[in-house]
């Protein structure tokens, strides 16, 4: 019993002395952030959540109280046919989010320069199983927004700023 304890331990030593720690949410290079989104956006809804408890970054209600701005301009959720079956009917789709954001400070200075990613899941689709198929759609979704809102996190984290043409 001891041996299989010692042998099981042995990893676990080997990752903590190699510096190795699981994934966490560092906090944002910025005091402030206010999130410019579209109505409804649930992206944005997953950005306020995540940095709710985020104690170096407190949420603004405006945009003139915020130390840099996160806008929002594109949020486009869609379901497209991927293959139909000989019959001509649906066997799968494609789910996709398409987002598009920016940083800026709050004089106007650009702090992550403008981006644009999509995110695609495909599901598998039987019309003996809709209310099963709607379910998994919106859990498919709902995975897909987390991901969006991680990734701008994570680039918010190192932002970069715009460098003007030499004089």
């Amino acid at each position: 019993m001891k041996r299989r304890l010692f042998l099981a331990l042995i990893p676990v030593a080997l990752a903590a002395g190699c510096g190795f720690q699981l994934r966490r949410h560092e906090g944002l290079p910025f005091a402030s952030l206010y999130i410019d989104a579209p109505a409804g956006s649930t992206v944005a809804q997953r950005l306020r959540s995540m940095l709710a408890s985020d104690e170096t970054t407190k949420l603004t209600e405006t945009a003139g109280e915020a130390e840099a701005v996160l806008r929002i301009t594109e949020e486009t959720h869609n379901r497209s046919i991927l293959t139909l079956t000989g019959g001509g009917r649906v066997s799968e789709y494609l789910l996709s989010l398409k987002i598009s954001y920016v940083v800026n400070a709050q004089d106007g200075r650009v702090l992550v320069a403008p981006e644009h990613f999509e995110l695609n899941r495909s599901m598998t689709f039987d019309d003996s199983l809709l209310l099963a198929k709607s379910a998994e759609e919106q859990l498919l979704f709902r995975d897909m927004d987390s991901n969006a809102a991680l990734r701008i996190v994570r680039r918010m984290q190192t932002p970069q700023p715009q460098t003007g043409g030499g004089s």
